[in-house]
């Protein structure tokens, strides 16, 4: 039996839809709390703040977007190299998607650009830290040296996959990453990087 959501995930819900969809400056308090079918002073119970609503949606996306990442990875045959470029293939299948926005935390930092302190920025900088340690805990457990090292230039590609396929709206650019990736991880298992 499905647990009913609170009204607090409701609002989330509609907040992941409209931001993602429109972005975060484009949509106000007032269309959040209608899609939601709540009062705006409802959302305001739960959320003190634009501000606050925008940081919990980025938390909200949070282990839900690695966990999908854990999955493509785990999912995928072959060697690490493999494992790698197979999260970068599945980005490229759903730029595919008319839907596909690019990455919300990448967007939402752009749109935030000029309040590098902001909540939702920290938010943001945190989940593509978690992203970058977590392949960084995979390359060492592969026995791959410098493991840091190679996961930051794979976490490099990963921005310019989802910058670059969101500004031509091609998913190629995706997949073009996805085989640089696998060739610096495959050159890592061979030897070890600067």
């Amino acid at each position: 039996m499905a647990m009913k959501k609170t009204t607090k995930d409701v609002i989330l819900d509609a907040a992941n839809r409209l931001f993602y969809a429109e972005g975060i400056r484009a949509v106000s308090v007032d269309a959040i709390a209608q899609k939601a079918g709540i009062t705006k002073r409802t959302l305001y119970y739960h959320f003190k703040s634009k501000d606050d609503l925008v940081t919990g949606y980025l938390s909200s996306r949070d282990q839900p977007n690695l966990a999908l990442f854990e999955k493509w990875f785990s999912e995928a045959e072959g060697s690490i190299a493999d494992k790698t470029a197979a999260i970068f293939y599945h980005v490229a299948e759903n730029a595919r998607h008319s839907k596909w926005k690019g990455c919300g935390f990448l967007r939402t930092a752009a749109e935030l650009a000029n309040m590098p302190g902001h909540p939702a920025v920290l938010v943001g900088a945190a989940h593509k830290k978690k992203f970058e340690s977590w392949l960084s805990t995979r390359y060492e457990r592969a026995g791959l040296e410098s493991p840091d090292c190679l996961a930051r230039s794979v976490v490099l590609l990963m921005e310019g996959a989802f910058s670059t396929t969101l500004i031509h709206r091609d998913p190629d650019y995706a997949r073009a990453a996805g085989r640089t990736a696998a060739i610096i991880v495959t050159m890592a298992t061979e030897q070890p990087m600067e």
